[in-house]
């Protein structure tokens, strides 16, 4: 399955409007989760983003840190650094999260075994895990290839691997979606 990752900044590099990327998305079979990622802009736009979202989209709608926005999506997803700005033990801080999001889903990045293992202990519906491949919209990360989808294996959640990844790639379980950002371009006239 696909989880559709929408970026505001990638938007604005490659010149599409939401709206045309939101139809294009609907083409698509299979893309039942859509994260909404926005890192630079106000609540008010976030907002307003989400509104759009809601209308051309009609699967389930996370939203990236912003957790003010919670009652305007399904689902949170949190960095490491995010969740532990809520408390450094990340049980505590998954607990505290949960007041505000209840049973709304919650997700989180990883990036190796020592996260994910440490991700199992935590009450998430889901993690990310990446990066897989190389990638033009996140230069900082780290590669992990073949290393990632073994580390994988032993997540006790669902598994959304993320960075590089293509429409085309295969993978198993507990690799649920293949999370596709920039992706998500490819054929917008």
């Amino acid at each position: 399955m696909i989880y559709a990752l929408v970026d505001k900044e990638t938007l604005k590099q490659k010149g599409v409007s939401l709206e045309v990327l939101l139809q294009h998305i609907s083409t698509f079979p299979n893309i039942p989760i859509l994260q909404y990622r926005n890192k630079l802009a106000a609540i008010e736009e976030k907002k307003e983003d989400l509104e759009i979202i809601r209308a051309y989209y009609h699967g389930i709608v996370i939203i990236n840190d912003t957790i003010e926005l919670i009652a305007h999506a399904d689902g949170l997803h949190l960095g490491q650094e995010d969740l532990r700005e809520y408390s450094h033990d990340l049980k505590e801080a998954v607990d505290l999260v949960r007041q505000k999001i209840g049973k709304k889903i919650l997700g989180l990045s990883t990036h190796d075994k020592e996260e994910i293992l440490s991700a199992n202990a935590l009450d998430l519906d889901y993690i990310g895990l990446g990066a897989y491949r190389a990638t033009d919209t996140k230069s900082e990360a780290h590669v992990g290839g073949t290393t990632l989808l073994e580390a994988a294996k032993l997540s006790k959640h669902p598994v959304g691997i993320i960075g590089g990844v293509r429409m085309d790639d295969v993978f198993e379980a507990p690799i649920v979606y293949k999370v596709i950002g920039s992706g998500l371009y490819d054929g917008i006239k």
